[in-house]
């Protein structure tokens, strides 16, 4: 427990949070105002460094690039591989686990040792491991690095521990899966071929046990040789040579026969007794054409070949269609008897696999469904209905169904929030599937004690925005709010918005959320902006809308003193500005000629519109176009219920709108906010280079100018909605790091605000620069780089964050009122009282008053969170308004008045006196200001070699911290009001736009990020939640009965080989087979369960748990040598009573007598 103590009385030049640059920084860190007296601030911070631990939770969504598919159908549990190396884990909902390997070498096969408890995988690096699923994280036990030759293909039989490895060279290699030793045993390619054959065979495509007899292997090579060995004989029973390639072999249950697919989209079936040639041919899709050719085809990747009781067997395959229609989508055929049923899917097939009821290759199969895997989705597919319909996919893995380009993260929720919207996501969910429960049921799970309501919304490129049920580590989406319905569809040849049609025009850049009042804005790459109400009933509405004119002219760049169209506030306590009086804001107030350069980039429906259950929309607030330019996306968005206004601001200026009321009450760019305490001497242009500039745009065809406004537009989300990443592109931006460069960063945050930007610890020059002198004195440059997609190459001030909150808007003051906090890119901090109606009636009538007051703090780099404490250290709420139904019908016992809830500073410090603590956090540093003396308590530089993406105000443990994530992967949290440093984790090297874009904290000491196009990683860095994360997973591992194999009968027995007299240890084993080589495999001891460790590394967290792990190791060492110390003890003293014993009893006896 740490406990400070600060005594305040007024002068607090000394401190090193001393602001600079103004008038009004150097008062407010100078001489006091009447306001603050002598006294002293008493917090105790419960908060310290073993409260922290970084480690990952769960991941959500649908495994990125997906390569391989395996199914335990005892366990029943599936697992997917991915390009990146990680392995999803899936069961029962409730029961999903993340694996990666190390090396991140894509898994291209996967085996699981039924009901064992294990799972092989097989990567591109050539290398084997064994994974442990007896634990809640699984861990690697063994690895098989093969050092010569590449791993095609793996088989392992059931019931048995000796793995067979197809290699590129077409050997065979046998793997003991207990010890992961290679055999001596080797299948060589050219001992399975005939001598005489001239040509490699190729790759092995291809390995199985007969049905039959364990002891004969199946071996296809890809140039089309398949080869029965035997085992025991070690020699080929038969060889085919056939004409075409070989993609997969699948046996019929008796071992009677196999079937084939080829290169040439061909199907053909083979008997093992007469291999000269298949006994049926067939091209399922081949059609005759009028030649009497067939028509080409292209290949059957996979085919499977099942077998039922009750009806004829099932053939299921991929590929195969015919190359006559172009654009064909990827498809899953079934023929089942003489019908036929091709089911289309939306994305290529990368595996399928056929669920049967039996594990053992020589009964009856029995398949019940499918599961295919595709690149973006899984499908599974009940084979018991003739329809074959699908199942309902309990999983969360249509996050990507748009692209993300969003995300927030709310914990602790209002209880009933979920259920309601449940409730109404469900009457839109889509019907059709299976009634059949979910085929992949395995493992368990159950509610743990620590979880909370906890709720993620994630915005999409297609406009809609999705709300997910994320409580206890899962994720269940609730409820579907499709943006769009807002606008008209735009249509091709109709002006600039069919310039954006096959652009996403309504992708979300933002999201606000008031869950108690249940309101919800969103703000849209189009520069609009939805606010929503929420209600239980549907309702007929008019869509009001508002159009803000927030552009700056030429002028407004050049120089305050030019700007006559906005007042100057010379006075701190100015209160009555009127600017909105200055700007058009409705489409009425334009000129006929003006209104086809100044409209909106959509258009609104304006007809009365009949809106379901759910959220509604109440007010949509458009920015115009202005001269041909279309208008700079908007950067920061703050709503407030409680006082019925919404802030959103860009890099041209700021806006507030009373969304009660439906008006503008203010709107004004960033220098006027100033007035005349702007801290920057801001150097004039020659208006004559701008109408030259510009008249040179004009010079432009029409084509290429929207071409590079709608390229603009669309920066920001460009990298979000790509799915295909590029990680060489990943590397090579990472190069230009942001710890050694600045271009990286300049591009990063253009890219994450999307607009032209700047901060002022940018090192460029340009031809505007600023004051060099201020530039040389100052520790960090403050001279402004413009956006390369800007079309005149101004330079502006982006508002980049806002928080709305009862605070001291000027010094003097001594109750705290409505106040709005503005923070800018050039990491000014300004605040602007506001003056709003308390009387109901008088609200919805009365205007609300606003007064920028002029006072100015600064901090290094743009600003990015606002946050306030009381003087005891726990954090202020923002008020809101209790959520009532608008479209409720009338009831008298209810009233319609606003139900205000206020988290005012002095109610809970009458001890302390009034006054709150703000917290302000930039891209470099973070300060914690005393109000109203706006007097610096502490400040904390964060980093100086990289800059923070995000920051956020968190509960943790019952108390507050900051919470940072860095550009070079560094999580950090810093106490507060003291900002020490309590972690500081190199979490993730690799920082890219997607990551930057979506990553956000929340309370709890949870946070989330997009950790690929198509999943979520949660993580936590709180070491109370990584002690309960064991207990909060399911487990992969449920100990099952293997089911017993059917009786064969007599006579089966008798004809059908002697499958079960084969022993696998008398051949592969090192007494019969010897050693393999050594430097064809290189044997790498798993990690085991060491995983805790490496997640715990980092800070004296990590070394701790490092130094508790070795001390349990070293213990569980002594504890195992003193125990084999005292079995051979009583060993020898059991020998030496009965050594004693047999001379006692013949120490008498003669030497005949023996």
């Amino acid at each position: 427990m740490k406990k400070f103590r600060k005594v305040l009385d007024g002068l607090t030049t000394s401190s090193p949070g001393g602001t600079i640059g103004s008038p009004s920084c150097g008062s407010a860190a100078g001489t006091p105002t009447a306001a603050p007296t002598p006294r002293e601030i008493d917090v105790q911070e419960t908060l310290t460094s073993d409260n922290f631990q970084l480690c990952k939770t769960v991941r959500h969504g649908f495994p990125y690039q997906p390569t391989a598919l395996a199914f335990d159908p005892v366990q029943k549990i599936l697992a997917i591989g991915s390009r990146s190396g990680g392995v999803r884990i899936l069961g029962r909902p409730g029961v999903d686990c993340f694996c990666q390997h190390e090396s991140g070498a894509a898994v291209l096969h996967l085996q699981f040792l039924i009901n064992e408890g294990a799972l092989v995988t097989a990567c591109a690096d050539d290398t084997l491991h064994l994974w442990n699923l007896r634990q809640r994280r699984p861990a690697v036990l063994h690895s098989l690095k093969f050092n010569r030759e590449r791993i095609t293909f793996c088989h392992l039989p059931f019931q048995s521990k000796w793995l067979y490895v197809g290699t590129e060279r077409g050997n065979t290699h046998i793997v003991n899966i207990e010890s992961f030793i290679l055999s001596g045993y080797v299948i060589m390619w050219n001992k399975a071929i005939e001598l005489s054959t001239k040509t490699h065979p190729g790759p092995v495509v291809h390995l199985s046990d007969s049905p039959k007899d364990e002891g004969k292997l199946l071996i296809g090579f890809e140039a089309g040789t398949i080869v029965q060995w035997d085992l025991r004989a070690k020699k080929a029973d038969f060889r085919i040579y056939y004409d075409e390639a070989i993609h997969s072999v699948s046996w019929h249950h008796e071992g009677k026969q196999f079937m084939c697919s080829h290169s040439d989209g061909s199907l053909t079936l083979w008997n093992p007794r007469n291999t000269t040639k298949p006994f049926q041919v067939t091209f399922p899709h081949g059609k005759i054409q009028k030649d009497g050719r067939k028509e080409s085809c292209k290949p059957i990747l996979k085919v499977e070949y099942k077998t039922s009781r009750s009806s004829e067997p099932f053939i299921i395959f991929s590929g195969g269609l015919s190359y006559d229609k172009a654009g064909r989508r990827p498809a899953l055929t079934i023929m089942h008897g003489k019908a036929i049923t091709v089911l289309e899917m939306g994305y290529p097939i990368v595996e399928f696999m056929v669920l049967c009821e039996t594990p053992y290759n020589n009964e009856v199969q029995e398949p019940y469904t499918v599961v295919v895997l595709l690149e973006k989705d899984l499908i599974v597919v009940d084979l018991t209905q003739s329809s074959f319909p699908v199942f309902e996919n309990p999983y969360p893995m249509d996050i990507h169904e748009s692209p993300v380009t969003c995300t927030a993260y709310f914990a602790d929720c209002p209880p009933d929030i979920i259920p309601i919207l449940y409730s109404i996501g469900a009457k839109h969910k889509k019907t059709g599937y299976s009634h059949k429960e979910w085929p992949v049921g395995g493992g368990t799970w159950t509610l743990g004690s620590h979880t909370y309501p906890e709720i993620i919304i994630t915005g999409h490129a297609d406009g809609s925005i999705k709300f997910w049920d994320a409580s206890a580590f899962t994720l269940q989406m609730l409820y579907k709010l499709k943006t769009s319905k807002v606008f008209e569809k735009p249509k091709a040849g109709e002006g600039r918005s069919a310039e954006m049609v096959e652009e996403d025009p309504f992708a979300v850049q933002m999201v606000s959320w008031c869950p108690q009042s249940r309101i919800f804005c969103v703000v849209g790459i189009s520069a609009h902006i939805i606010l929503y109400r929420f209600s239980k009933y549907d309702a007929n509405t008019q869509i009001v809308s508002l159009e803000v004119r927030l552009q700056c002219e030429s002028e407004d760049v050049i120089t305050p003193s030019e700007n006559e169209n906005y007042p100057c506030f010379s006075e701190q306590g100015s209160h009555s500005p009127q600017p909105h009086h200055q700007h058009p804001v409705s489409p009425g107030s334009r000129t006929p000629e003006g209104a086809k350069d100044r409209g909106p980039c959509l258009k609104v429906k304006e007809r009365v519109v009949r809106v379901p259950p759910g959220y509604q929309s109440d007010l949509v607030i458009q920015l115009l176009w202005v001269d041909g330019e279309p208008p700079q996306q908007i950067t920061s968005l703050d709503i407030n219920s409680a006082y019925g206004l919404l802030a959103f601001g860009n890099c041209n200026g700021l806006a507030v709108v009373d969304y009660l009321q439906k008006t503008v009450i203010l709107c004004m760019s960033t220098v006027d906010l100033y007035g005349a305490t702007d801290p920057y001497q801001r150097l004039t242009r020659s208006p004559r280079r701008n109408r030259q500039s510009t008249s040179e745009h004009c010079m432009r065809g029409l084509s290429n100018f929207y071409s590079d406004s709608k390229k603009r537009i669309r920066t920001s989300y460009q990298s979000l909605t790509e799915l295909n990443d590029n990680q060489q592109s990943v590397d090579m931006e990472r190069s230009k790091s942001p710890t050694s460069g600045h271009a990286s960063r300049r591009a990063m945050l253009q890219q994450l605000h999307g607009v032209t930007m700047y901060s002022h610890d940018e090192h460029h020059t340009t031809s505007y620069c600023w004051n060099e002198r201020e530039s040389r004195e100052n520790s960090f440059s403050r001279s402004r780089s413009s956006s390369v997609s800007s079309i005149d190459r101004d330079t502006k001030e982006a508002i980049t964050t806002l928080q709305f909150g009862e605070s001291y808007g000027r010094k003097s003051d001594v109750l705290p009122t409505p106040c709005l906090w503005v923070g800018t890119s050039l990491g000014m901090v300004l605040l602007i009282p506001l003056s709003i109606p308390t009387d109901h009636e008088e609200r919805m009538e009365e205007a609300v008053t606003v007064g920028p007051s002029g006072a100015v703090q600064m901090l290094k780099g743009s600003i990015l969170r606002f946050a306030f404490l009381d003087c005891m250290g726990a954090l202020i709420q923002s008020p809101y308004e209790v959520w009532r139904d608008l479209n409720a019908p009338e009831d008298p016992d209810r009233p319609r008045r606003r139900k205000l809830v206020h988290f005012s500073p002095s109610s809970s410090q009458d001890a302390n006196g009034d006054g709150h603590l703000a917290v302000v956090c930039s891209e470099r540093q973070a300060k914690v200001f005393l109000m109203p003396s706006q007097a610096c308590l502490f400040v904390h530089n964060i980093t100086e070699s990289s800059f923070v993406l995000r920051a956020d105000v968190v509960s943790v443990c019952n108390s507050v911290c900051l919470a940072c994530f860095c550009a070079n992967g560094h999580v950090m949290t810093l106490s507060l009001p003291s900002l020490r440093p309590l972690m500081d984790v190199n979490y993730l090297p690799l920082t890219d736009m997607r990551i930057a874009r979506t990553f956000c904290f929340t309370n709890g000491g949870q946070a989330l990020y997009l950790s690929s196009p198509t999943e979520i990683q949660r993580i936590t860095y709180s070491q109370e939640m990584c002690d309960n994360l064991q207990e909060m997973l399911g487990e992969l591992f449920t100990p099952i009965e293997t089911p017993e194999a059917q009786n064969r009968g007599f006579l089966k027995g008798f004809f059908g080989g002697n499958a079960h007299a084969f022993d696998r240890e008398e051949l592969f084993g090192e007494a019969a087979a010897g050693k393999a080589s050594r430097s064809l495999a290189q044997h790498i001891p798993g990690q085991g369960g060491v995983e805790g460790m490496k997640m715990a590394a980092g800070g004296a967290v990590g070394e701790l748990a490092r130094a508790r792990i070795a001390l349990d190791e070293r213990g569980q060492r002594l504890g195992e040598l003193e125990e084999r110390t005292a079995l051979m003890m009583t060993s020898a003293e059991s020998f030496s009573k009965h050594a004693h014993e047999l001379m006692l009893k013949c120490k008498d006896k003669k030497w005949y007598q023996f």
